[in-house]
């Protein structure tokens, strides 16, 4: 039986090298973005040589949209055995300068979306042998308090590894493993929307004077869904070069 892996976030950044690290693994995997044409030039490039890769467009900050999309993986692939729920991105605005709707976004993208994402899984995982996987990708910014992250992209990522803990005791009598990888700065587009002396402070305060990579990140989770990562569930795992080691 094939192992079927969805991945939010898949058409770039983190999310594009977790799916071509679990299509090298041999996995399905449905990678889901709410830019359909990235997603597609997604598509293009990481399928071929015997490699499935489905692209589903969807916003998954839309109830109603999750609901639609795990039903059509239901329909079309007959379940899901691992959620890659890596969907995010980050509003730089200082506290008091945080709007109401801007809040609201920041949890909708960063929190809300795995939480409907898992309660559509979770179903699906339950008639699936084996261990199945959730990995949700969290932020060091939820710990990490040296370096400027706003206050609600903070709380959107500490709720998610809430999330974690919870799904993961809830369900470890149903093989379902529930972990949150919690990187450090990583080089993708979001660098784009971080001011320059925030970025240049946060690269500073990295051991290795330079940021992570989406392929260390991906490795990670390609390893806690691997059989070897079968026996970790409820753990954030801080990847961040031992830059918080006192």
């Amino acid at each position: 039986m094939d192992r079927i892996a969805v991945v939010t976030g898949a058409a770039r950044g983190i999310g594009l090298s977790i799916s071509r690290a679990l299509l090298s693994d041999g996995l399905t995997v449905v990678g889901v973005d709410v830019d359909e044409e990235r997603l597609s030039e997604t598509a293009v490039a990481l399928s071929g040589e015997g490699r499935r890769f489905y692209a589903r467009p969807a916003d998954v900050t839309d109830h109603a949209a999750v609901e639609r999309l795990f039903h059509q993986i239901s329909e079309e692939l007959g379940g899901v055995d691992v959620l890659v729920n890596n969907a995010g991105t980050c509003f730089m605005n200082d506290f008091t300068e945080i709007s109401a709707d801007e809040l609201a976004r920041q949890m909708e993208i960063n929190f809300s979306s795995a939480f409907y994402c898992c309660q559509r899984a979770v179903p699906l995982m339950l008639k699936r042998p084996g261990v199945k996987k959730i990995v949700n990708i969290s932020s060091n910014g939820a710990y990490n308090f040296d370096v400027f992250d706003p206050a609600h992209y903070r709380a959107s990522k500490a709720a998610l590894d809430t999330l974690t803990k919870h799904l993961a005791r809830r369900y470890a009598l149903d093989a379902i493993a529930v972990n949150s990888l919690a990187p450090a700065m990583t080089r993708t587009e979001l660098f784009d929307v971080v001011p320059r002396d925030v970025l240049e402070r946060a690269v500073a305060a990295m051991p290795r004077g330079e940021p992570m990579k989406p392929e260390e990140v991906a490795g990670w989770v390609a390893f806690l869904v691997s059989p070897a990562g079968d026996c970790s569930s409820g753990n954030v795992i801080l990847l961040n070069q031992g830059r918080d080691v006192r």
